[in-house]
């Protein structure tokens, strides 16, 4: 059964995290990884206070050969990096098992990480890669999906986890009831009609993802004829 790993790795223990160091505080975030023949591109979004130093460190890189500014957005920009793979032991071992990188996050130090792999098995070999290669990886949070593409929050979206957990711990499934729905939208500064209508996609996808993904399987498991 596939797992999802959160990773978390020093930024000058691997060569992606050196090419894209930061010299202030901010953050990067990894958006996707699109193989293109024998490379794989990386698009990655940088916040504006970042920018400059940031643009100057990965132009100067040996290791890249362009970076292309793809779109703009209020105080973010979205880049594409064009860059030797090969030469980065840790990508170059998500790659060999298989791996599926879902999410990357960098700081000045760190850079954390959400990968799928196929097995656990899998992850093992993940894990003896990088030691090999003397990467320090800290590893937290592993479980399986319990619906592929849903993620560790099972598919349920920022706004939606928000409204939901807000809607909880202000009482307003409580009995009796703690919160108004029109406190819970001024608490999200929404409407009180966005957020009825936000709280039922919440609770609509997690359903989904969960209970009714879970009997599913379930079914399918009975539905297996037996061995003779």
């Amino acid at each position: 059964m596939a797992v999802i790993a959160h990773l978390r790795v020093p930024a000058d223990s691997f060569e992606l995290g050196r090419i894209l160091e930061l010299e202030a505080d901010g953050t990067i975030e990894l958006e996707n990884m699109i193989p293109m023949g024998e490379k794989a591109v990386p698009f990655f979004s940088v916040s504006e206070d970042v920018r400059e130093s940031f643009e100057r460190n990965v132009e100067n890189h040996p290791s890249v050969d362009r970076i292309v500014e793809v779109t703009r957005h209020d105080s973010e920009r979205l880049y594409s990096l064009d860059w030797n793979v090969s030469r980065d032991v840790f990508f170059q071992g998500i790659i060999d098992l298989q791996g599926q990188l879902l999410s990357g996050t960098g700081t000045v130090d760190t850079w954390e990480f959400e990968i799928r792999f196929l097995t656990h098995e899998r992850l093992g070999e993940f894990q003896d890669h990088c030691s090999n290669a003397h990467i320090p990886l800290e590893v937290g949070r592993i479980y399986n999906p319990v619906r592929p593409g849903t993620g560790m929050w099972y598919g349920v979206t920022g706004p939606q986890r928000e409204a939901l957990m807000c809607a909880v711990q202000g009482g307003y499934y409580s009995i009796p009831r703690e919160m108004s729905t029109q406190e819970l939208a001024d608490e999200l500064g929404i409407s009180d009609q966005a957020a009825t209508e936000r709280l039922r996609r919440a609770i609509e996808t997690l359903t989904e993802n969960t209970l009714v993904a879970m009997q599913e399987e379930r079914d399918e498991e009975f539905e297996q004829p037996l061995d003779s």
